[in-house]
């Protein structure tokens, strides 16, 4: 690299002028300065703007306070993928060159890029996405907690909890995310600004208005976390479901108000609980960046920026559109757009061309169809399905890339596993996620069991153990690799920050040592402006966890469940060992390892033969990691927008505790539906996900996972993947070390390529390749060449697509759908025709009859 000195030299030459004299020294300088600008604008990925504050804070650091700050940088970022790789670059020459210090008059240019970059880290982000959308400033008299954001966000929570809670059993279901009521919630906020009066009254020294003043951003996002909150039904809605109805287990107990309330709520809160208790080891640090939160900060940001700064984009235009104005233009693009996919040529959202070609070639309907493996460079034309798997411009390139090699590194192994019929998969559909009997039909559950729901022993015998598609088999397979990865790669990876987050726990609870938690971590400007407002106290959330327990105990040795008590305290317990490092994953990623296999293949062994006692062990494993994840981003957007973390408590309290009662209402409606969850079911209220559930109950609770996984279990080999995932994730970790500045090592995220083999069944790599062009595009290119055109608008793009095909699909919905409009031509009768139906051109067919695998008396 050229020393400040012969930079200077080369661009006076270059500003020579051939008028016969040579310009000016502060022309020179000026030159030079621009240039310095330019080059640094590029080396720390940082906007012009972002540029111009930071030095003004860099001016006053000291080369040994800077050396201090990048030593712990560097600790805490050498092994994150989101961290630019050019900037550690930098730092370790910075940090390993001995005469930077001795002599720093030579390595001018490099001790103010580390100074720029200490800023940066100090007063705002090390990360350019979240410079891009959230303020490094804050205004602690904001009116926040208002009536106005009351009202509104209880009423939202309450339409979006009805709309999903009763249309979840609908096939197709209809689902609205938070950012719907998000952009409904501007115009009724901006609405009351203008319609209600300022009166109110005063309580414990603050006063309460109706109209507080002009409707903001803090208000806004109140709104969303409490829809955001709101916008999942109960698991255990699904467990009342298989209970109560008679073609499932039949208990008429289980309708019982008080019984579902209990469950309902002890699993709600149990995960805002530990959510809350873990938010120094997933909310606090700078590196959980939580890129999912980012999309809905920017839609806030587009409706009250206060600032509309002109950027340069491509092809040399200049940009002055406004964020507000850019999400109305490309909503409505996406609004319209939605119509052709999704209703008007359906072959365009799943565009298998060249299974159409031979529509009756099984091979080509296996390898590249809809319902085979989707082996397809052109699937779609549909952002729905693009975004399907990893939203592109949500999510940085790494996560897309990683899932997009873990899907194809398993393509051929599927389908070595179908064309070799690696048990029976031959004979089965390769990509479905549903059980089969030894006949390759559908598994006929209730042939197996008894009048109480219980397996009955001499039933099974008498019919067949269950089979899984070769796709089914390998998830299994990777699920169990993912376990082993994500434990393995926080010990390996992030080890320091999990005991970082374990001392400040500790020390939460001793005042004497306040000061150590301030400077163990580096601060960034997000948790220096939290400290002006008051900290949830830990015993709220302890409150809250004995709350949950207390009840969810209650419910289980008060009613008739035949299922220990212990199942709760199981699922915390479980929660606890995998939280922090599959949230870290999470939240560096946008990635989650779910925990549901794991905790029915636990449950199952615990209780094999009784299916509603593994169905409890799954629920509690499952879901209580599952909601502390999804409430750890909730309480990121609060801290990315400033909300105080007590509003921010209540807010999500208050919505869930009122939005269960909704629920559990229409769980006593939607039960008592005639024929409801049957194929002659009105509304088309056939359950899909329940019968689902169901099947997974009776697999892994009355057939039970020993029989399927045990010693001598169909699917025995399968547990190879709890090794293969230490393994792969110790390879990459030895190999990091050897190549410690390779950048395509730096970048392989192994537990994020295990994960992307948990995509098929029923899935295929057309939903995830999709992905891999259009965000290598965003975050490649755009953001590379013009980081200020993509820091305006690229998230807000990705709200815009995403809640244009929310509306859009809601009037489709209920303008088209649910009356039984149809549009009836080849565009939409294509998809899945001939063998591409998944069912029809089966590798290998029997003859009636015939059966496959072992026969009566050997299973």
């Amino acid at each position: 690299m050229a020393e400040h000195g012969e930079k200077r030299s080369d661009i006076a030459n270059v500003h020579e002028e051939p008028r016969g004299g040579i310009i000016g020294e502060k022309e020179v300088d000026a030159a030079v300065a621009a240039a310095d600008d330019e080059r640094a604008e590029h080396d720390l990925n940082v906007t012009e703007d972002d540029l111009l504050e930071a030095k003004e804070l860099a001016a006053t650091f000291s080369l040994e306070g800077t050396r201090d700050l990048m030593t712990q940088v560097y600790k805490l970022h050498r092994r994150d993928p989101n961290f630019p790789q050019t900037i550690l670059e930098r730092i370790e020459e910075f940090l390993q060159n001995d005469n930077v210090f001795d002599n720093p008059e030579k390595h001018e240019q490099l001790i103010a890029e580390m100074k720029i970059e200490a800023a940066l880290i100090t007063n705002n982000s090390p990360y350019a996405e979240v410079r891009a959308v959230v303020s490094n400033r804050d205004d602690p008299t904001m009116p926040c907690s208002t009536i106005r954001a009351w009202v509104i966000g209880i009423f939202f929570s309450i339409a979006i909890a009805f709309i999903n809670g009763f249309f979840e059993i609908r096939q197709p279901a209809i689902y609205v995310t938070a950012n719907v009521p998000q952009l409904l919630a501007y115009p009724v906020g901006k609405l009351w600004e203008k319609v209600l009066p300022d009166v109110g009254f005063t309580l414990f020294g603050v006063r309460h208005s109706l109209n507080p003043g002009p409707f903001n951003r803090k208000e806004h996002m109140l709104i969303t976390i409490m829809a955001a909150i709101s916008k999942s039904s109960p698991y255990t809605n699904y467990v009342i479901f298989i209970q109560y109805l008679p073609n499932f287990f039949n208990q008429s107990w289980a309708l019982s108000f008080g019984y579902q309330i209990l469950i309902a709520l002890s699993t709600n809160f149990i995960g805002y609980s530990l959510a809350g208790i873990c938010r120094r080891f997933l909310v606090y640090p700078s590196y959980c960046v939580w890129p999912q939160s980012l999309v809905t900060i920017a839609l806030n940001s587009a409706f009250h920026a206060d600032t509309n700064p002109a950027v340069p984009g491509p092809f040399g235009t200049f940009w002055r559109m406004s964020r507000l104005k850019f999400f109305v233009f490309a909503f409505a693009a996406m609004f319209v757009w939605f119509w052709f996919p999704n209703y008007i040529f359906q072959g365009l959202a799943l565009f298998t061309w060249m299974a159409w070609i031979a529509p009756n070639n099984a091979k080509l309907a296996v390898i590249t169809g809809a319902s085979g493996l989707g082996l397809n460079p052109l699937p779609t034309f549909d952002w729905n399905i693009v975004t399907f798997m990893t939203d592109p411009l949500m999510l940085p390139f790494f996560s897309a890339a990683n899932n997009f090699a873990g899907m194809a590194i398993t393509l051929p192994v599927v389908a070595a596993m179908y064309y070799g019929n690696a048990w029976g998969g031959a004979y089965l559909p390769i990509n479905s996620n549903k059980p089969y009997d030894r006949f390759a039909k559908r598994y006929n559950v209730t042939r197996i069991l008894d009048d109480r729901g219980i397996m009955d022993i001499e039933k099974y015998k008498a019919y067949s153990p269950p089979y899984l598609s070769s796709a089914n088999t390998l998830i299994y397979m990777m699920f169990f690799g993912a376990y082993s990865a994500v434990v393995t790669y926080a010990i390996l990876f992030h080890r320091i920050e999990i005991m970082m987050g374990f001392r400040d726990l500790i020390n939460s609870f001793r005042p004497s040592k306040k000061q150590e938690i301030e400077e163990g971590r580096v601060l960034d400007v997000h948790n220096r402006l939290m400290k002006a407002y008051k900290e949830v106290p830990e015993w709220w959330y302890f409150c809250t966890l004995v709350f949950a327990v207390a009840i969810g105990c209650t419910a289980i040795a008060v009613y008739p469940t035949h299922t220990s008590v212990g199942v709760v305290f199981y699922g915390v317990l479980l929660c606890l060992i995998f939280v922090v490092p599959v949230g870290i994953v999470y939240a560096m990623t946008g990635v989650e390892v779910t925990l549901n296999v794991l905790a029915q293949f636990i449950g199952g062994s615990f209780v094999e033969g009784n299916a509603l006692a593994m169905c409890f062990f799954k629920t509690y494993g499952y879901v209580t990691c599952a909601h502390a994840l999804a409430f750890s981003n909730d309480l990121k957007m609060a801290h990315y927008v400033k909300i105080p973390p007590r509003f921010t408590f209540f807010a999500q309290m208050v919505p869930s505790l009122i939005t269960t009662f909704v629920y559990v209402g229409i769980v006593q409606f939607q039960v008592n539906l005639k024929d409801v969850c049957t194929a002659n079911a009105p509304f088309r209220f056939t359950c899909p996900g329940i019968n689902t559930f169901f099947t997974a109950a009776v697999m892994w609770g009355t057939v039970g996972p020993k029989r399927l996984w045990g010693v001598g279990g169909t699917y025995t080999v399968t547990l190879l993947g709890f090794p293969l995932g230490v393994a792969i994730v110790l390879a990459f970790w030895v190999a990091g070390r050897k190549w410690p500045k390779s950048a395509f090592i730096r970048n392989i995220h192994p537990v994020v390529i295990m994960t992307g083999g948990l995509h098929w069944a029923p899935y295929n790599l057309s939903y995830m390749w999709p992905a891999v062009p259009v965000a290598a595009f965003s975050w490649l290119y755009v953001r590379k060449r013009f980081l200020g055109f993509w820091s305006k608008y690229n998230f807000v793009l990705s709200a815009a697509f995403s809640a244009g095909i929310a509306i859009s699909g809601l009037i489709q919905f209920f303008g088209l759908a649910y009356n039984n409009i149809e549009f009836n031509w080849w565009g939409n009768s294509v998809v899945g025709s001939g063998c591409d139906d998944g069912v029809s051109c089966p590798l290998m067919k029997l003859a009636p009859g015939e059966y496959f695998g072992p026969g009566l008396g050997e299973f």
